[in-house]
């Protein structure tokens, strides 16, 4: 499969869906906004800003490495999986 037509897949869309649900979702419960979670993330020296956090987050097409940074950053130390099933 071509990455063009890998990308554009349902299966891929679906799981990016849920990936950008399950990221949106802690930032939710810690009550946490995007201009935060970039100053959150230059303390740990990943530069992100605000405008960048929100497109990366809202299109869900983010690698493993960013949704992991984001996680380390929000001090996440366990994650309900659940909901994406």
């Amino acid at each position: 499969m071509c990455a063009a037509t890998w990308k554009d897949s349902p299966v891929t869309v679906e799981y990016e869906t849920r990936a950008k649900n399950l990221l949106k979702g802690e930032l939710k419960r810690r009550g946490v906004t995007y201009a935060q979670l970039a100053e959150k993330l230059a303390a740990r020296g990943i530069q992100e800003t605000e405008r960048n956090l929100n497109n990366k987050i809202s299109r869900g097409g983010f690698t493993a490495a960013f949704l992991i940074q984001c996680l380390v950053a929000l001090e996440a130390k366990e994650l309900k999986l659940d909901h994406l099933y």
